[in-house]
């Protein structure tokens, strides 16, 4: 099997928008290996090469035929319940790098929770202390549309433009979240 040069591995990386921690998780080569070989401070064995051109290939493949919520949809999803503090749905958030999330009662999505909420509310004269203190019930937003894993590519960018997010489902249960920033890889 013939590959591009090692040189190209981040010219492919960067254009799937992906970074050297998640080319090292999907190909199984250190992301340490990874930093070298895109330096040219290294010459990767053929087998951590061909991982990681198998890698990108895959994902290039997983981009472009996106055509259905399931396909594009991260499946691990970052949420909190209504009943703790904002204190723990600010951590999370920050400790996730997201700058909103679904609200949950138990397995039931019922709200929606972001830092431009929070940020509101500050700007409009609440103190910090009392806003962490708050349960995430009290400050919640709608919950985010929610569609079947079938639904067409095209329905749920027309949901993302009145919606921070989307949550993706089978048979009630949520299996995987979209948003603004999922879309962009795509391209």
């Amino acid at each position: 099997m013939k590959f591009p040069p090692e040189g190209e591995i981040k010219r492919l990386r960067k254009s799937l928008d992906i970074t050297q921690q998640e080319l090292a998780k999907l190909s199984g080569v250190s992301q340490s290996t990874i930093a070298k070989l895109e330096r040219g401070s290294l010459r990767g064995s053929y087998e951590a090469v061909t991982k990681l051109f198998d890698a990108l290939r895959e994902e290039s493949r997983r981009h472009s035929k996106a055509s259905k919520a399931s396909d594009l949809a991260t499946r691990q999803i970052v949420g909190v319940q209504s009943n703790e503090l904002v204190k723990a749905a600010t951590e999370l958030m920050r400790s996730s790098g997201i700058s909103q999330m679904p609200v949950f009662l138990g397995r039931q999505h019922v709200g929606s929770v972001s830092e431009n909420q929070i940020l509101s509310r500050l700007r409009d004269g609440e103190r910090m202390e009392t806003i962490v203190e708050l349960k995430v019930s009290d400050i919640m937003e709608d919950a985010f549309p929610i569609v079947n894993e079938d639904t067409p590519i095209e329905a749920v960018t027309a949901l993302l433009s009145s919606s921070h997010a989307v949550m993706v489902g089978r048979n009630g249960d949520m299996t995987g979240i979209i948003t603004s920033a999922d879309l962009l890889k795509m391209l």
